[in-house]
């Protein structure tokens, strides 16, 4: 089942199915390392919900919820 990236609370890992959005956001997430079948873990989340980190293949990135949304993620490596 896929679920937003922003779905996933602290600790919790899964692996990028898709990235949507815009043409150029979705670029740059790709750029910054989130590709189909790579494992994601959200590591830290503001008190506010927004942003949160996710570590992608050893980086830690910090994103927006709404630019979150726009990545799918599943339990299965893909």
């Amino acid at each position: 089942m896929e679920l937003p990236l922003s779905a996933l609370a602290r600790g919790e890992h899964a692996y990028i199915s898709r990235v949507g959005g815009q043409p150029d956001m979705a670029r740059r997430l790709t750029e910054l390392g989130l590709l189909p079948g790579t494992q994601v873990t959200c590591e830290l989340v503001s008190p506010a919900g927004d942003p949160a980190a996710y570590r992608v293949r050893g980086a830690l990135i910090a994103l927006r919820r709404r630019d979150a949304q726009t990545v799918s993620v599943t339990g299965e490596q893909g």
